[in-house]
C-alpha cells in the first residue's frame, strides 16, 4: 500500500431507487457510507429489495482543509438538491422549494 496523506472528502451515495445522500468524511475511509436516517431509506424499499442492495459512493470533492470541507458540504447538498425529499435523503439544510 502506498503512503499518502488522507484527504477529507465530500461524497455522494446513490441508492438503487436513484435517491442520493451527500456527506463528508474527515478520514476518507473506503467503507464509510455516511449517517443518513435509516428509517427514511428503509421505508423506500421492500424487505425483498433490502436482501440484495447495492449503493454507489462517489467522491465529489477533496481537501486537506477540514474547514473547507465543512463549508462545502451544505453547498454540495444544495447543488445536488439531496435535501429535496423527492431527490435525496439529506434533511439539512432544510429544503425550500
Amino acid at each position: 500500500m502506498t503512503n499518502f496523506k488522507k484527504l477529507k472528502v465530500i461524497y455522494k451515495i446513490t441508492y438503487p431507487n436513484g435517491k442520493i445522500y451527500i456527506g463528508k468524511d474527515l478520514t476518507n475511509s473506503l467503507t464509510y457510507f455516511g449517517s443518513p436516517n435509516s428509517e427514511l431509506i428503509e421505508k423506500d424499499f421492500t424487505q425483498e429489495q433490502q436482501r440484495d442492495f447495492t449503493v454507489r459512493k462517489e467522491i465529489l470533492f477533496e481537501s486537506e482543509d477540514e474547514k473547507e470541507i465543512n463549508k462545502k458540504e451544505p453547498e454540495f447538498i444544495c447543488k445536488y438538491k439531496s435535501n429535496n425529499p423527492e431527490i435525496g435523503y439529506n434533511r439539512w439544510p432544510k429544503f425550500v422549494p
